[in-house]
């Protein structure tokens, strides 16, 4: 059995940023692998993935970095614009292509100890996916795809219709501070927490950009500080980063602190250049946040 199995699209990514415009691979699964190749071993990790055959050279660059990967092929790629202004922690999107969902019937076999859902778009994994998947192992999800509504091309902040449902379900739960608020309606990030607890929820992952991440969990905050980069270069991939780094440490049996300083600080590394997480940072003088790699 694998300890953690990512479930998600690779996507085909156009970033832009005042600085440059890159061409990359992304999606969750893509910058969760990733990380997950960089980090030492002891956790057995699988990748399901679906896109279209044109598009197989990512899936071999991820087999090539010793990843177990799974692909349902998919007639398209889901492909992303995302566009960044002078603040690193907004964005605007959108969606050119899009790929096929993913279905009971196609996962009915996996076992994993963890399953951790990116969801990049509303349709991506149905409400009875989410049921059925967590009879099987402890769910994690990332929010952000069931609050991305797409009009024409143009991705638009939505609510998600089915939350109260899929939440019952749902251990863990990914969310920024902007995805927090549309769910729960409340801009204060605890009481937001406490809500989606009271939904069902028992592990709230709410990252808060440069001013950290807070973790609520058996009626407990835990305040999570926020590495500073030594440069600023990118921001995507970063959350599906950090959620990455939280699950590997629970799947160790670290604390909710140590899982979240953890996450924080492989992000940090994330944020300092394009593409996905490397663990080999940029010349750099010794700081406080590199220690939680050790």
């Amino acid at each position: 059995m694998n300890d953690i199995c990512c479930i998600g699209h690779i996507t085909l990514d156009k970033i832009v940023t005042p600085q440059m415009t890159t061409y990359l691979p992304g999606g969750t699964s893509y910058y969760f692998s990733h990380a997950f190749s960089h980090l030492d071993g002891g956790v057995k990790y699988k990748l399901i993935t679906s896109l279209s055959p044109a598009q197989y050279e990512a899936v071999d660059e991820l087999r090539e970095k010793g990843i177990q990967v799974d692909v349902i092929p998919s007639e398209h790629t889901v492909y992303f614009e995302n566009i960044y202004g002078d603040n690193p922690d907004h964005r605007t999107q959108r969606v050119l292509a899009k790929a096929d969902p993913f279905t009971i019937d196609k996962l009915r076999h996996e076992e994993a100890r963890f399953f951790h859902l990116g969801s990049l778009l509303a349709d991506d994994f149905s409400i009875e996916l989410i049921q059925y998947l967590s009879t099987k192992g402890t769910l994690s999800v990332d929010a952000q795809g069931y609050l991305r509504e797409v009009q024409g091309t143009d991705v638009k902040a939505c609510d998600w219709t089915e939350k109260r449902e899929a939440l019952r379900y749902i251990h863990i739960l990914k969310v920024n501070e902007h995805e927090a608020e549309i769910l729960t309606g409340e801009t204060s990030p605890r009481k937001a927490a406490r809500i989606l607890a009271e939904w069902g929820v028992k592990e709230v992952l709410l990252t808060l950009g440069s001013h950290g991440s807070l973790i609520y969990a058996d009626g407990e905050f835990h305040e999570i500080p926020a590495y500073p980069p030594t440069e600023l270069v990118d921001t995507t991939g970063c959350g599906d980063t950090y959620v990455l780094g939280y699950l590997y440490m629970r799947s160790k049996g670290k604390s909710y602190t140590e899982a979240g300083k953890f996450a924080a600080a492989i992000s940090t590394l994330k944020l300092e250049r394009s593409g996905p997480f490397s663990k080999e940072p940029k010349i750099r003088k010794q700081s406080q946040w590199q220690s939680q790699l050790q």
